[in-house]
């Protein structure tokens, strides 16, 4: 378990080191996270956890239960909530209110990103799972692009689940694994991911500790 700051995603761009390679970065902006409320396995909640909130809100938005939460917590009303499971060591390190921010990495730190990546909309099998197109021939008439065979006609009589076929694509929740972090600007609060992170430019992403390695 480790502790996942929330991260706004800039863009792309390019870094050039001492060999001359030119290695292809993700700029995230890491604007402080501040601690919003702790919950605690001897508490009520029965575990480890911390909430952070990052970007401000007008007060005039929240329902009266936000505006409570705030309140309790003594810190001004976040547009961004998000909970994190931590370790109670790791819990007993922070206090309500406190800011968590760029300092918590380090160039050549490995780090795992989470959000969520880009809708595409209503799609057709090809796109979504990469079939095959059909031959363009005598015989295959306008069914270039279709899945083909569901099942089987009067045995099961029915489409086995798990197919795939046409449907909503992207817009999920995806992780990329054991990134590294080439650079780190102190004074705008950015680091600079070597390769792509999920999501659109201006979307929120969480950056947290490597737990493992590959995608």
């Amino acid at each position: 378990m480790s502790i996942e700051i929330m991260c706004r995603k800039l863009g792309m761009t390019q870094l050039f080191v001492e060999s001359g390679e030119a290695i292809p970065c993700t700029v995230l902006e890491v604007s402080p996270n501040v601690v919003v409320q702790k919950k605690s396995s001897e508490g009520a909640d029965g575990y480890d956890a911390v909430q952070l909130g990052l970007g401000d809100k007008r007060e005039k938005l929240l329902t009266r239960a936000a505006k409570g939460h705030f309140e309790k917590a003594g810190v001004a009303p976040k547009r961004h909530l998000k909970e994190s499971r931590i370790t109670a060591e790791e819990a007993a390190e922070l206090e309500v209110g406190q800011e968590l921010g760029v300092d918590r990495f380090e160039a050549g730190q490995r780090i795992d990103v989470i959000g969520n990546s880009k809708g595409r909309g209503f799609q057709g099998v090809v796109k979504r799972h990469g079939f095959k197109i059909k031959k363009r021939s005598h015989g295959t008439h306008e069914y270039f692009r279709h899945p083909g065979s569901i099942g089987a006609g009067s045995d099961p009589g029915r489409v086995i689940k798990g197919q795939k076929h046409a449907g909503h694509m992207g817009d999920e929740r995806v992780t990329i694994k054991n990134l590294e972090v080439v650079r780190i600007d102190n004074e705008r609060n950015l680091i600079f991911v070597r390769g792509a992170v999920p999501g659109h430019n201006n979307g929120i992403v969480r950056v947290r500790n490597a737990v493992g390695t590959g995608h």
